[in-house]
């Protein structure tokens, strides 16, 4: 009859991780170094309200991110993103945020012509922070850009 002839299985694939020697392991041993308490005590909070969402960035006085949120962020899809109560609920989540750092005193930049500019702020006031100067950053051309065609609805 036929000869039987046996094979030996082919070596195991080394491990993903041992083939790569500049890979620090997995997701979650990466994000757990992110992380760390700063104390910072006064910031800038930068809201940019637009016809569609609204973002609230705080930072520190030299421009360093510390937190932010967004409507978008918070769970709000489409339309909803742009009300004010969208807006009202990112800023209470950026504050929070913040506020795990330590801040206290803030300064408001407000940019942009949404309608989350006044429930953003109040929100900011509301959370405990002590708000020295609300500033106006919205960009103005001066006859810059020719603006789009209006709309008819």
């Amino acid at each position: 009859m036929a000869e039987e002839t046996t094979q030996t299985p082919a070596a195991p694939a080394a491990p993903a991780a041992a083939a790569a020697p500049g890979a620090e392991g997995t997701p979650a041993e990466r994000k757990a170094k992110r992380k760390s308490k700063k104390n910072i005590l006064n910031g800038i909070v930068h809201i940019q309200a637009t016809f569609n969402n609204t973002l609230i960035t705080i930072t520190d006085v030299s421009g360093n991110v510390i937190a932010w949120s967004s409507a978008g962020a918070r769970g709000f899809k489409g339309s909803r993103k742009s009300t004010p109560y969208a807006a009202q609920i990112a800023a209470g989540d950026a504050v929070a945020k913040a506020m795990e750092h330590g801040l206290k005193n803030v300064q408001v930049m407000v940019k942009g012509p949404g309608s989350g500019r006044e429930s953003a702020l109040r929100s900011i006031a509301a959370a405990g922070l002590k708000i020295s100067v609300i500033r106006d950053v919205t960009p103005i051309p001066h006859n810059g850009c020719r603006q789009p065609k209006r709309r008819r609805v």
